[in-house]
């Protein structure tokens, strides 16, 4: 009788055979590394979703103008490009865990000087503060996580942390929705409630290893085994160490070969600037797509759209529900289907869900109530009650005006009240007013019947956005560059995409008032087309590679006969070494 070997299986079928191989299982640890780890991403996320509410409840706190909004909301967007460059250096320096640690405590201070702050200064300066703790993680947990993690769960692991990030994005909702009603306080203890989860995470990582590959990089190898043994769950871990350490050899050979910065190094080998590239431009379209403003300004979004402020603020949790559920699409798919199928798919399902956004706000312009009555007061100028505006959109198209109504045949346009953007500053819909009580007064939003059409696209946004270009961008980046670059050129990719974070959130206002706010939406929808195509033309397959095998997807057949033909020859030449040391 055969024997059945423990490793296999073999299915005899129509006469042929099928080789099945059973799937790994991992050790419990490395699921626990990945989990305090990824804790990084649902900061990242918290602080993301918790500007979209607070902002309702600071704006007229400290009386913000749009620039001080923008200043406000992309502080730590800024903050975070600049972080995440410098990231990439310490973690080379200091050690990938080293990193996430010091992250996680810079972000439980900003959150406290955030909670605590009494000007709209100090908080900007909370906002920077919290966006070094950001930028610090979201340039090195990943690194953290891919060189930690088995291949064949590689892309899994990594994508935790989207899945982390849409985790805190929900926690941030309902943390909003819950303070929403203490106008005067609610805000901060959204703000300084970020700060438990970065302690929790502080704590945890100080007793988890370090990376292995950044461990036998520095020439420690005992450590490096037994952070190995310790992940793994095994003793078994020679053949892996043995290729983790040939890596780091060849990298280390071609920093001697070539003693430039990495940087410079990076952008003349032809393969490696290649996926410089590729990685670059996947984070700028996941930006340009406009994710960061369905996050930063959801709430505001929805509050265009006629919703009341506690509405807006519950409302922002559907969406955030939605991506957190469709994460998990990406979690089962990335390393079956792969990341460029779930990255064009995702770019298909973002355009529509931005032209239904777009034509729901194009709807509520063309419908937008008329002004059929203008009020005069001779003791205040405003520029509001101008028989320029013809419709509600007019006028609240001017952020010092909103619309006061009863019904459509009254509509007026009146100067807002700069202490409570509720009344106007004059006329029917001010309280001081006796007939006050039976107008509402609206400020920048129109009453409309589409706001359905807005919770709707912002849905189909995040449940098309979860699966691939949130978590692909940044497990692609991960995987693409060879050990000597992996630290630089993913720190490169996480700056680039800050820095389209911060263009895209800190215009983001002020091109709804340039170019509508359809108009807007319309824009980001010709991103996703571009970086469709983008996608389709450069991106290529990176499922089941190990990080060792990523740079041969980047060379062109010349240079894999080039290096081919050069590793021969250094195989002639070690081969008359060794005969002329044995006396042959």
């Amino acid at each position: 009788m055969a024997s059945t070997a423990k490793s296999q299986m073999v299915d005899e079928m129509d006469g042929s055979k099928t080789l099945l191989i059973p799937k790994k299982k991992h050790s419990a640890y490395v699921y626990i590394l990945t989990f305090f780890a990824v804790l990084g991403g649902f900061l990242f996320g918290y602080d993301t979703g918790i500007i979209s509410g607070s902002m309702l409840l600071i704006r007229p706190y400290f009386d913000l103008d749009t620039f001080w909004t923008q200043l406000i909301v992309s502080a730590t967007v800024g903050s975070a490009a600049v972080s995440a460059l410098i990231a990439g250096f310490m973690s080379d320096c200091l050690g990938r865990k080293v990193v996430i640690i010091l992250g996680s405590f810079v972000f439980a201070v900003g959150a406290v000087v955030m909670g605590v702050a009494d000007s709209q200064v100090i908080l900007l300066v909370g906002r920077i503060i919290v966006g070094i703790g950001v930028g610090f993680a979201s340039m090195t947990v990943p690194v953290y996580v891919a060189e930690a993690a088995p291949p064949d769960i590689r892309g899994r692991l990594v994508t935790l942390n989207q899945l982390f990030i849409t985790i805190g994005l929900l926690a941030a909702s309902l943390v909003a929705g819950g303070f929403s009603s203490w106008e005067d306080t609610g805000w901060r203890y959204m703000l300084g409630l970020g700060g438990v989860p970065a302690i929790f995470q502080f704590l945890g990582m100080l007793y988890l290893p370090e990376s292995p590959r950044w461990l036998i990089d520095q020439e420690l190898e005992a450590t490096a085994r037994a952070s190995l043994v310790q992940i793994r769950g095994t003793e078994d871990v020679d053949k892996e160490l043995e290729d983790i350490k040939e890596s780091v050899a060849n990298a280390k050979k071609a920093s001697l070969d070539d003693s430039r910065l990495v940087i410079i190094r990076i952008w003349t080998t032809p393969h490696v600037r290649r996926a410089q590239i590729v990685g670059a431009f996947l984070q700028i379209f996941q930006q340009a797509c406009g994710i960061n403003t369905i996050i930063y300004y959801s709430a505001s979004i929805l509050k265009m759209g006629g919703f009341s402020v506690q509405q807006s603020i519950w409302l922002v949790a559907i969406p955030y529900s939605i991506n957190f559920l469709a994460t998990f699409i990406g979690l089962g798919l990335v390393d079956r289907v792969g990341r460029r199928i779930l990255l064009l798919a995702s770019f298909i399902g973002v355009f529509i869900s931005l032209g239904i956004m777009a034509t729901g706000f194009q709807l509520a312009a063309i419908n937008s109530p008329p002004i059929h009555l203008y009020e005069n007061n001779t003791d205040i100028d405003t520029s509001c009650n101008t028989t320029d505006y013809r419709s509600c959109n007019d006028c609240t198209t001017n952020l010092d005006c909103g619309y006061c109504y009863s019904s459509t045949m009254d509509g007026s346009c009146l100067p807002v009240d700069n202490d409570n953007e509720a009344d106007s500053m004059l006329g029917r819909c001010n309280n001081s007013d006796t007939s006050g009580s039976k107008y509402i007064f609206t400020y920048d939003f129109c009453p409309n019947d589409y706001g359905w059409m807005l919770v709707a696209g912002m849905g189909l946004f995040v449940t098309s956005f979860a699966p691939g270009l949130g978590p692909m961008p940044w497990t692609v980046n991960s995987e693409i560059y060879p050990l000597w670059a992996r630290s630089t050129g993913f720190s490169v990719a996480t700056a680039v995409n800050w820095s389209f974070n911060l263009l895209v959130s800190f215009t983001f206002l002020s091109l709804m008032q340039l170019i509508t706010k359809y108009g807007t939406f319309w824009l980001y929808g010709g991103f996703c087309v571009i970086g469709f195509i983008f996608t389709l033309i450069f991106v290529p397959e990176t499922k089941n590679k190990t990080l060792e095998e990523m740079e041969d997807l980047f060379k062109t057949d010349e240079e894999r006969k080039l290096e081919k033909s050069k590793l021969g020859k250094n195989k002639i030449n070690d081969k008359k070494e060794t005969g002329n040391e044995t006396g042959f």
